[in-house]
């Protein structure tokens, strides 16, 4: 049992479907063990898109991940950061599996309605961006 982070975008907030978002992820055998609403600061946006500061689309993402509210989550399951990359799907959603949240749900490249994390290391650094050890509630 391990744990990743996720992210359900500002496109996905807007359009009222995280609800649809969250099904496919608990369908797939995780288990969301902490969740909030927010929305995220430039400040706070910028310090988690650090490693993309000096790349050409920093400024449009950060501005895109400020532009509405955001879901925060904890997800909890077995081999949990692989299982939801592949629950995600490829970030361009013209790519991505019949099935998957991208594929289903995303708009574009940018607007793909969900973030996860991309190994075990960086998932306990994202999940100690956003919360406490004291807000994530195992079964």
């Amino acid at each position: 049992m391990n744990r990743t982070f996720s992210i359900i975008k500002p496109d996905a907030t807007q359009r009222n479907i995280t609800g649809s978002i969250n099904k496919i992820i608990e369908d797939n055998n995780l288990t969301i063990v902490a969740q909030k609403r927010i929305k995220l600061s430039r400040e706070k946006a910028e310090g988690f898109y650090a490693i993309h500061k000096e790349k050409p689309f920093f400024n449009d993402l950060i501005d895109y991940m400020t532009s509405g509210p955001v879901i925060i989550q904890v997800l909890e399951g077995d081999n949990a950061v692989e299982k939801y990359r592949k629950i995600m799907g490829s970030t361009n959603p013209e790519n991505a599996e019949e099935g998957t949240i991208r594929k289903k749900h995303a708009l574009n490249i940018q607007e793909n309605s969900v973030h996860g994390s991309d190994s075990e290391e960086n998932a306990k650094i994202e999940i100690s961006f956003f919360f406490n050890e004291n807000e994530i509630i195992s079964n």
